[in-house]
C-alpha cells in the first residue's frame, strides 16, 4: 500500500474490541499487509507510565487531571509512531483513540465535550484514523465480561458505564461515515465477520 490505513477499535471495558483487533491482525498479516497494533494509553515507554498512574493509582486522579494524561499519551503516540507508521505504508490497528476521550472523559466524567474535541485536534495534529471499529454491548454484560478485578476505570460504575455507552452511541450518528457500528452481543465469530467484512470493504476502496 503506498498509504498506510489507520484503524481505531473502540467500545465499552468487556465489549471484546481487543480480541476482534487481535483477530484482525492475524488475518490481516496472512493477506500479507504489513500490520502494526499499538494502544492508548500505554504503547510507549512515557505512555507506560501513564497508564499506570490513570489505571492503577492509589491516590484520587482528578477529572481534569485524567483528561490531560490521555491527551499527553496521544499526541506522544501519534507524533512518534502513528505518524511514522502510516508514512511507510502500513495498516495501524489501534485500541482506543480520540473517542475514548469523548466518552469517557466527556460524556462518563461530564467534561466539556466540545473542549475535549478541539483538546483532541491539538494532540493528533491532523492525524484521523480511516476508520473506527465501534463495538456496541449492553453495560450489564461489558461488566460481567470485565470480571471482579477492575482497574479505576473500570470499576468506575454502572452509572458511569452507561453514559459512556451512550456517549459512543451518540459518536456513531455524527459520524456514520467512519464509526461503524458492530453488535458485540453476538459471538466472537460473527462479530469477526462483521468486522472483517468492514475492514476489507475499505481496504478494496483505498
Amino acid at each position: 500500500m503506498e498509504k498506510g490505513l489507520f484503524i481505531t477499535f473502540e467500545g465499552a471495558d468487556g465489549s471484546g474490541k481487543t480480541t476482534q483487533l487481535n483477530m484482525v491482525k492475524d488475518f490481516l498479516i496472512e493477506k500479507g499487509f504489513d500490520v502494526v497494533v499499538t494502544r492508548e494509553p500505554g504503547s510507549l515507554d512515557i505512555g507506560k507510565k501513564i497508564r499506570e498512574i490513570l489505571l492503577h493509582a492509589k491516590e484520587i486522579v482528578a477529572d481534569r487531571c485524567e483528561m490531560f494524561l490521555f491527551l499527553a499519551d496521544r499526541a506522544q503516540h501519534v507524533e512518534t509512531y502513528i505518524k511514522p507508521a502510516l508514512k511507510q505504508g502500513k495498516i495501524v490497528l489501534c485500541d482506543r483513540h480520540t473517542d475514548s476521550t469523548i466518552a469517557y472523559q466527556g460524556y462518563g466524567r461530564n467534561q466539556d465535550i466540545e473542549l475535549l474535541k478541539n483538546l483532541n485536534k491539538i494532540a493528533v495534529n491532523g492525524i484521523e484514523p480511516d476508520l473506527t471499529l465501534l463495538y456496541d454491548v449492553s453495560t450489564e454484560i461489558a461488566q460481567l465480561r470485565v470480571g471482579s478485578e477492575k482497574d479505576r476505570m473500570e470499576s468506575a460504575g454502572m452509572e458511569f458505564h452507561k453514559k459512556v455507552r451512550n456517549g459512543y452511541l451518540e459518536l456513531q450518528k455524527e459520524n456514520p461515515k467512519r464509526i461503524k457500528l458492530i453488535n458485540a452481543n453476538n459471538s466472537i465469530e460473527t462479530v469477526f465477520e462483521d468486522t472483517k467484512n468492514i475492514i476489507m470493504n475499505l481496504i478494496q476502496e483505498k
